[in-house]
């Protein structure tokens, strides 16, 4: 049988052109080839792997159809979608423009030195077609010649420079493989057999191309090695990492074959320097983060995405499991592929632990319910955030960290172990809180029920300290900053803006409130105008009473102030938690370098 033409259309076909860069409009001509009468469409409202409801509907503009050379009507239902008085069998076409201002990793973004887009902001779906093959064609513009395209969607037929036509299974795929294009910097590498691409737009000819390489490839291969100790493939075509480095950004989204990923440009390695700047761990930590979600959220995922619901918010108190985990091994394989050492890795650890013994909300919110309430919670704080909530990311890496040790102190399993377990039961389908316990008990013989009550869904102090001391690592308070010692979190410019005042804290029982201003103090009878936080400490010197002075509602304000001193050094107490508050800030240092190697490098 001959095979079919190479560019034969699917029965759903997008073209997408970068119409207007000035402007930053896309139009898109959307062609159903066997409509139903009467057909819906729609736009999502958010995008897997960001937990708020964005309204993507907001930049589509012009929206009309055609069947057969006629004008069709168009009938906008609610919000996000649309019904088209069409005929069943026709082909339909429809064209509209979207407006993409958006320079993050979740929608899009169009000027005249680059463009990107999810398929989420600008792809329409078509409702009962979902599971058909659905084509993308994206065209370049005329006046950009010199641009290149780079998707991870696999090509029907394209240019050398990536422009052309390209085929998803269906619309989960082709809304899951976002689009780079613009003159970016390519690389790439294997590992695990899969080819990897890296594309960098916005760097500096100082950029180190050949050291990003390297170092992600170390990051991907220990992964694999992972989730495939037996050595079986990984279930990847390909995959993708596109790199946007801005003057002042951070985040990444990841997808089942490739992440968009964003950083401050001055992250990045370059030539010449050994000794990378900090931001550029940083970067590692997101790439690595990003890429093991190609395993943990994107094919083990919980029930509520299986399918995704693109019509509403999708709710699941498994986000600690799916970020909080991926967030404990993101710095952990960068130590197991020598990318940071143990004092490095430990600094890490610690700012996580910090982060969390500094938001009173753990002790009103279990992580299990942060997960749940991400879409009105994580994704629109505001000024109380710290006090109602917690960080599904980070104390969800921790109550990783504490099934680790617990099951490394047992000498039963790893949390490798259990990984593995669950790819090997889940991959195939959706996961849940049981899954975990069924494999726990696999693995050691007992209930992990009580933990997972405890640490998951109860707000009680995690057993960090004891848990830390049985693997050669002690936890110790430190010398806290002015900030954290009187519950503030400021913005400092020219002056010192209070953002956020945390519950119980000295500043709340003096009367700040968020949004004052801090001006000035007094400090017995003299009186002193401040521009930032550590003028506090160079006025007050030994005093610990004095008056604050704030304009609120441009009224100003005298608040009595006391000082908390520092937490003096010395080992957390084990076994406490529940009769003495952790300290607001630790570090940690090694006892036995034995038991932390033995942990840190993944041995039983």
């Amino acid at each position: 049988m001959p095979k079919p033409p190479a560019a034969a259309r699917a029965g759903v076909h997008y073209e997408v052109v970068a119409a207007h860069l000035q402007a930053h409009l896309f139009q898109v001509t959307l062609t159903i080839a066997q409509p139903q009468a009467q057909q819906t469409v729609s736009l999502p409202v958010w995008i897997p792997g960001s937990y708020l409801v964005r309204e993507f509907a907001k930049n589509l503009h012009q929206l009309t159809a055609q069947q057969g050379g006629q004008a069709c009507t168009v009938t906008q239902c609610d919000k996000h979608r649309w019904r088209i008085s069409c005929t069943h069998g026709t082909p339909l076409v429809l064209t509209y423009l979207v407006s993409a201002y958006d320079n993050s990793v979740r929608m899009a973004w169009l000027d005249q030195r680059r463009g990107f887009f999810n398929g989420t902001s600008l792809l329409l779906r078509i409702h009962n077609q979902e599971h058909v093959a659905h084509d993308l064609e994206v065209i370049q513009h005329q006046n950009y010649l010199n641009w290149q395209l780079i998707t991870a969607l696999p090509a029907i037929k394209k240019e050398d420079n990536g422009f052309g036509h390209y085929r998803a299974q269906n619309y989960d795929e082709l809304v899951d493989s976002p689009v780079e294009m613009g003159t970016f910097w390519h690389g790439r590498f294997s590992a695990g057999g899969v080819e990897h691409h890296f594309v960098v737009a916005g760097a500096p000819a100082t950029f180190d191309g050949e050291r990003l390489l390297a170092d992600t490839q170390k990051i991907c291969a220990a992964q694999i090695q992972l989730w495939h100790p037996d050595g079986s493939p990984p279930e990847q075509r390909n995959y993708v990492f596109m790199l946007n480095a801005t003057h002042d950004g951070y985040g990444g989204l990841e997808h089942r074959h490739s992440t968009a990923l964003i950083c401050n440009r001055a992250d990045l390695p370059r030539q010449g320097v050994a000794q990378q700047a900090q931001g550029y761990t940083t970067l590692l930590g997101l790439i690595s983060h990003e890429y093991f979600h190609t395993w943990n959220v994107k094919r083990l995922r919980p029930a509520a995405f299986a399918p995704y619901n693109y019509n509403q918010e999708n709710y699941t108190e498994l986000l600690w499991f799916f970020e909080g985990l991926t967030s404990y091994y993101d710095d952990l394989v960068l130590h197991r592929t020598g990318l940071i050492d143990t004092p490095a890795y430990f600094k890490l650890l610690a700012k996580t632990i910090n982060q969390v013994l500094q938001t009173p909300g753990r002790k009103v919110q279990s992580v299990a319910q942060a997960s749940f309430d991400a879409w009105v919670k994580y994704y629109r704080q505001d000024e109380n955030t710290p006090n109602a909530t917690v960080s599904y990311y980070t104390k969800g890496s921790l109550v990783a960290l504490c099934l680790d040790l617990h099951l490394r102190q047992h000498g039963k399993a790893t949390l490798d172990d259990v990984m593995r377990g669950l790819w090997s039961r889940c991959k195939a389908g959706p996961m849940s809180e049981a899954d975990l316990l069924t494999v726990l008990e696999e693995l050691t013989g007992r209930s992990y029920a009580t933990e997972i009550a405890q640490w998951v869904h109860s707000t009680d102090e995690l057993p960090l300290a004891a848990l830390l001391a049985a693997h050669g690592v002690t936890l110790k308070p430190d010398t806290a900053q002015l900030a954290q010692r009187l519950g503030i979190r400021v913005a400092e410019n020219h002056s010192v803006q209070i953002k956020t005042v945390l519950r119980g804290s000295a500043a709340e029982q003096a009367g700040f409130a968020a949004g004052d201003e801090w001006l000035g103090l007094r400090v017995k009878t003299q009186a002193w105008r401040i521009n930032k936080l550590d003028d506090v400490a160079f006025y007050a010197g030994p005093q610990t009473q004095l008056v604050a002075v704030v304009a609120r509602d441009g009224r100003l304000l005298e608040l009595p102030l006391t000082l908390p001193a520092a937490v003096p050094p010395g080992s957390v107490a084990q076994g406490k938690s529940r009769r003495q508050p952790a300290p607001d800030t630790v570090n940690l240092t090694a006892t036995d370098t034995a038991a932390v190697s033995r942990w840190l490098a993944g041995a039983a």
